[in-house]
C-alpha cells in the first residue's frame, strides 16, 4: 500500500530533523514561536523524541538572566554588557539542556539563539561578528545544524504583537509578571524599543547567512499559520535530509 503525500512529507521531516538542533528565529512578531511549537507536535506525532526550548533562559540560572535582560529598562547599560549576558545565559543552556539532548540522540527545537544577538545586538552597535568569536567560547560545538529566519517587516511585527509605533521606545520599569508579551504582560525590554531600531533588527537577521557558520535559511512569516509551517517543513527537508 503506497503512502499519501502527507505521510511521505511527515515521514521526511521525521528523518530529516531526528537527533538535530533547530532554531527558529526572527524579528519580534514573525511567529517563530508558534511554528516552533506546531513544528514540535509534527515531530512528536511522526515519533520524533522532541526537546524545546528558549533563548535567553530555559535553566534556573538563564531564568534569572532572561529576567535581568528582558525585565528591566536596559538603556543605561552597555551593549557589550548585554552581549555577554546573553552568552552566559546560552553557555548554561548548551551545558544544561541541549548538549545532554543531541548526545542522547534527540531533536532539539530551540526560540531563538545566537542569530538573536546578530541582530538586536548588532542593530544596537555591537560588531555580529564578534558575536560569533563570543559564541565560539559560549557554546563550543554546539551550534545549529539548521537556524530558520522567519522574515516580517517590523511594521507588520508590531501590528501582530499589538503595539503601536508610538508606544514604542519609551523606557519601562520592572513588570512584575512574566516578559513575555504573548502572556498578556508589558513589553520585554527588546520589544519596547523604536520602530527604527527594529527595522534595523530585522535588516540583520536578513544579513546574517553572510557570515553565520552553519546553515541559515530565511522563510517569508507572511500568510497563514498553516502556509508558513508548510515552508518550514520544506526548508528542513531541503537542509537536513
Amino acid at each position: 500500500m503506497s503512502l499519501d503525500h502527507h505521510t511521505k512529507i511527515e515521514l521526511a521531516l521525521a528523518t530529516a530533523a531526528k537527533g538535530k538542533f533547530i532554531v527558529f528565529d526572527g524579528p519580534d512578531g514573525a511567529g517563530k514561536s508558534t511554528q516552533r511549537d506546531v513544528c514540535d507536535q509534527a515531530l512528536r506525532d511522526a515519533g520524533v523524541d522532541v526537546v524545546t526550548c528558549r533563548d535567553p533562559g530555559g535553566t534556573t540560572i538563564g531564568d534569572r538572566i532572561r529576567a535581568v535582560l528582558l525585565d528591566y529598562d536596559l538603556s543605561t547599560m552597555d551593549v557589550t554588557c548585554e552581549t555577554l549576558l546573553f552568552m552566559a545565559s546560552r553557555a548554561q543552556l548548551v551545558h544544561e539542556v541541549i548538549a545532554p539532548a543531541i548526545d542522547a540522540g534527540k531533536t532539539v527545537l530551540c526560540d531563538r539563539f545566537i542569530t538573536s544577538t546578530c541582530a538586536y545586538q548588532g542593530a544596537a552597535g555591537f560588531d555580529p561578528k564578534r558575536v560569533i568569536e563570543l559564541a565560539n567560547l559560549a557554546v563550543g560545538l554546539h551550534w545549529p545544524d539548521l537556524t530558520i529566519i522567519f522574515d516580517v517587516d517590523a511594521d507588520e511585527g508590531f501590528e501582530r504583537i499589538g503595539r503601536k509605533p508610538h508606544h514604542a521606545g519609551k523606557n519601562r520599569q520592572k513588570d512584575t509578571g512574566t516578559s513575555s508579551l504573548f502572556e498578556g504582560s508589558q513589553p520585554d525590554a527588546m520589544e519596547a524599543r523604536s520602530l527604527d531600531f527594529h527595522r534595523r533588527v530585522r535588516k540583520k537577521f536578513l544579513e546574517v547567512h553572510d557570515y553565520y557558520p552553519t546553515p541559515v535559511v530565511t522563510v517569508d512569516a507572511r500568510g497563514p499559520i498553516e502556509e508558513i509551517h508548510k515552508h518550514t517543513v520544506e526548508a528542513i527537508i531541503h537542509a537536513l535530509g
